[in-house]
């Protein structure tokens, strides 16, 4: 059972598109339906975590809002901060599910439980992965993978239940 899912954060919960501001502030979009599906999740009693590459404070900003516990930044080597996520959580790796997009996350995807991309993600990712789900990142891959797991584990009810359906 996945009891936690683990984000890369550009070009799986953003388009991976980096937009400067004429003062050089950094601007991100994040999909809206992505973050209602990790608000979601964490309300059935799951955890989530981002580990990612860059560091950003509208990443620090976007985890607080959505309730993620867990943020590694500036992460060069992802599969160690997956073993001390482990650790500081408390789940083994084998129960957290992964997605990832480029050749950096190819570490971690290969030691979480379950491994997800993006459509777009690169080939080599594509080719390691368990899952190769049908959205870009940033355009609902992020929610794609949280609600195939929570069909698989018989949750997908409870998720769409709580909202009348």
């Amino acid at each position: 059972m996945i009891e936690m899912i683990v984000l890369d954060v550009d070009g799986c919960m953003t388009e991976g598109k980096i937009v400067y501001s004429d003062d050089f502030t950094e601007l991100k979009a994040f999909d809206v339906k992505d973050g209602f599906a990790i608000v979601n999740w964490l309300r059935l009693g799951k955890k989530a975590a981002i580990i990612t590459g860059r560091e950003s404070k509208i990443v620090e900003y976007r985890a607080r809002e959505l309730g993620i516990e867990y943020l590694y930044q500036k992460v060069k080597r992802k599969d160690e901060a997956l073993k001390d996520l482990s650790v500081k959580s408390g789940i083994a790796t084998k129960s957290m599910a992964a997605i990832g997009d480029d050749l950096n996350d190819y570490r971690l995807l290969k030691s979480a439980g379950l491994s997800f991309c993006p459509a777009d993600a690169v080939d080599e990712i594509k080719e390691c992965v368990d899952r190769v789900l049908l959205k870009k990142g940033g355009q609902g891959a992020v929610r794609e993978m949280i609600e195939y797991l929570l069909k698989k584990e018989g949750l997908y009810r409870e998720y769409t239940g709580y909202w009348g359906l």
